[in-house]
């Protein structure tokens, strides 16, 4: 009995608490849950058709299976031209079109999380978006102007001061948004508003570190750029045409469409696409040369001596395949050797990032990113896997490829005091010496 009367006390007490959670939560009349419910159910805008009026006039008389296999065959040959340009156009135009890129993927899926939550008129929400878009470009391109332009950083007074401090700047750059955020918050919109920042962050996560990743891989020599990015193509080209006249087997319920007929004819497909790629791209040094400033001409040169990994050598064929074919040995570049390793991450992992965005879209309720394209969506959906590729390709060349540069190092020892210069020759000099290097030197001379 004296536990049921205790037990009849502490009832009261523990739904006073209740109330006061329930009260906490509240969001002008409604609580969090409701209001999210009510943000996840808002339709948003729905998928038009864009497809160009002349496009429209000539595909009238074919069904909707077809008229939208043309209008998406025809417009892919316009973008495969436009990049054929750009690549002719030179690395820093490439450069700029990956900027631009970059900053039309951030704006469509920001605009996404804008329509989701535009009713509830959350302050500073776009406003700080970009400002935190701009912060992080100005690291990571200051970081890359340093690297890659280190002597022309170095002649400018200017340039050298905000090289010095770059990192110290970027971080106060981001502090006041930071801190504006912290001073935008509404009592009736906290946990939308950190929803909101939190949505920013993946955002640039995704789009603008891995635009940097792609920068960087361009600098390694355009061979990096191209292949890999041909290599997706390729594949989302080669995936939908196996799978429009031969798929019967679904892959994947985030992507209805997409079929194992595709998927694995994607693969073989781009296999061979990049081996046939890597071998004509191979024999050219404005394709495989590292792009480098010239600090006489101010300007971008890709001339060099190309490495082994781009000169022709002789490989034994296993003996399994030397009765299939009737050959001993190949001569392959040893790029082709890592083209495998790229087009196979393009053919099987990279489409992981196609349904990673087809997930986001569902949860939306949204078909495409944006209309920029008829046919294909938005930027965003055209550029889905080549980000992800983008992270693999640069993680590749730093753990299989990239070694020491000469001359960075050089640049890096001639803005050092003369001290500190000599103390690096006289180490350096007894080390070469000690191996008895230099010696041989001497006596060659």
């Amino acid at each position: 009995m004296t536990e049921l009367r205790q037990r009849a006390a502490r009832e009261p007490d523990a739904a006073s608490e209740d109330k006061e959670l329930e009260s906490e939560v509240k969001i002008d009349g409604e609580t969090a849950s409701d209001s999210e419910s009510r943000a996840e159910t808002a339709p948003l805008s729905t998928s038009v058709d864009d497809t160009p009026e002349v496009l429209n006039r000539a595909l009238s008389n074919l069904s909707s299976r077809w008229k939208n296999w043309w209008v998406r065959g025809i417009l892919t040959l316009a973008m495969i031209a436009f990049f054929f340009i750009i690549i002719y156009l030179g690395p820093m135009v490439l450069m700029i079109i990956v900027m631009c890129v970059q900053i039309k993927c951030f704006h469509e899926i920001i605009t996404i999380g804008y329509n989701v939550y535009h009713s509830y008129d959350l302050p500073w929400f776009r406003t700080l978006s970009w400002y935190f878009l701009l912060c992080v470009n100005y690291f990571f391109y200051g970081e890359t102007v340093t690297d890659y332009f280190f002597t022309l950083v170095q002649r400018e007074e200017p340039l050298r001061i905000l090289s010095k401090y770059h990192r110290f700047i970027s971080f106060t750059l981001y502090l006041i948004g930071f801190c504006m955020f912290v001073l935008s918050l509404v009592k009736k919109h906290y946990r939308l508003q950190f929803y909101m920042f939190g949505w920013t962050h993946v955002t640039l996560l995704i789009v603008v570190t891995q635009s940097h990743l792609v920068i960087h891989n361009l600098f390694e020599g355009m061979i990096w750029f191209i292949v890999p990015i041909s290599c997706v193509i390729c594949n989302d080209i080669m995936a939908y045409m196996f799978g429009f006249f031969f798929g019967r087997t679904p892959l994947i319920k985030l992507s209805p469409k997409k079929t194992w007929e595709g998927f694995i004819g994607g693969f073989f497909a781009t296999v061979v696409f990049g081996l046939l790629l890597s071998y004509v791209m191979s024999g050219y040094r404005c394709f495989v040369c590292p792009v480098e400033y010239n600090n006489d001409t101010n300007s971008f040169t890709v001339d060099c001596e190309p490495s082994d990994l781009f000169r022709l050598q002789e490989y034994s064929i296993p003996e399994v395949i030397q009765s299939v074919i009737g050959l001993t040995t190949v001569w392959m570049y040893p790029f082709q050797i890592h083209s495998i390793a790229l087009s196979t991450f393009a053919s099987l992992i990279g489409p992981f990032g196609g349904f990673f965005a087809s997930g986001f879209k569902r949860a939306f309720k949204i078909k495409d990113f944006a209309n920029t394209i008829p046919g294909h969506g938005g930027i965003m959906d055209r550029f889905d896997c080549q980000y992800l590729m983008a992270t693999f390709v640069n993680v590749y060349i730093a753990s299989f490829i990239r070694g020491p540069n000469p001359s960075k190092l050089i640049q890096q020892f001639l803005t050092l005091r003369p001290d500190q210069q000599l103390h690096i020759f006289n180490t350096l000099r007894s080390h070469l010496a000690d191996k008895g290097v230099l010696t041989a030197a001497v006596e060659d001379e």
